[in-house]
């Protein structure tokens, strides 16, 4: 089974990517789809598109889930069940549905988002036919999901560390700003790490939400490598360069993952 649906198309997409179809017949092109790639715009602007979601959006959500655990692991806080639960639902919705309602929200006309804004006197914004607004949009959907996710994980992170850190914290006059600072976010680095790994991960392989939005635009503005990627593949017919992509996400999502372990091991080793 393994061999049959995983490891064969692996392999099959692979031999394809260093392939061209011409009316039919398949001829063998070597590297030639992989050059094609430094001379394509689309291609460059995908990557760029996703760059500045890792640079923006994932450290944004993680720093809000950081806050939203620390919150949720208070004492005081009543029904914490029920508060966890429902920030967590979010990452349980299905992905095209829940793309879909941000899309009726963000409407220009008559969209949720702008009736309230038109409500308090601001000018409506066009969410989703702006390159910039479309942009924002994207990363506060995404936000909005995955945020809840990784402040579960990162509670449960917190839980395991024990009352007694807190209270030596205390007696040696830290302040809670010191305290979480000092003592327990270099204790959650692991847990951060894991986080901001998947997140990675997860934007170099969005295509759900952007897809659904703007289908990549406007003007490629939220266009990704893989909504890219379905373009070329199965609008444009162009399997060879659509595999030469795939394989050149894979490369990406595993050279930024080694570079993160190997920063994590580092770290470990002091």
């Amino acid at each position: 089974m393994f061999a049959l649906f995983f490891a064969y198309p692996l392999g099959a997409s692979l031999l394809q990517s260093f392939t061209t179809e011409d009316a039919g017949a398949v001829h063998w092109v070597g590297l030639d789809q992989y050059q094609r790639m430094l001379h394509d715009p689309a291609f460059i602007q995908s990557l760029l598109n996703t760059g500045l979601i890792l640079v923006v959006q994932v450290p944004v959500m993680i720093g809000l889930a950081l806050v939203l655990a620390a919150l949720l692991n208070q004492s005081w806080l009543r029904f914490r069940g029920t508060w966890r639960a429902l920030h967590f639902l979010p990452a349980v919705t299905t992905l095209v549905a829940y793309a879909v309602v941000f899309q009726v929200l963000l409407k220009t006309d008559n969209g949720l988002v702008n009736q309230i804004l038109g409500a308090v006197g601001i000018s409506p914004v066009d969410w989703l036919n702006d390159p910039t607004w479309a942009r924002i949009s994207l990363i506060l959907t995404l936000t909005w999901r995955w945020t809840g996710y990784n402040a579960v994980i990162l509670l449960a992170g917190l839980q395991s560390i024990g009352k007694e850190q807190y209270e030596a914290a205390a007696l040696d006059g830290a302040g809670t700003f010191t305290t979480y600072t000092r003592v327990i976010l270099p204790q959650l680095r692991p847990v951060i790490l894991f986080c901001a790994v998947t997140s990675t991960i997860g934007t170099l392989q969005l295509f759900d939400e952007n897809y659904v939005l703007t289908r990549g635009g406007p003007d490629n503005a939220t266009l990704t490598p893989v909504v890219y990627l379905y373009k070329v593949g199965f609008q444009q017919f162009d399997f060879g360069y659509a595999a030469a992509i795939a394989w050149v996400v894979v490369a990406l999502i595993a050279a930024i993952s080694a570079l993160q372990y190997l920063a994590f091991g580092r770290e470990r080793r002091r």
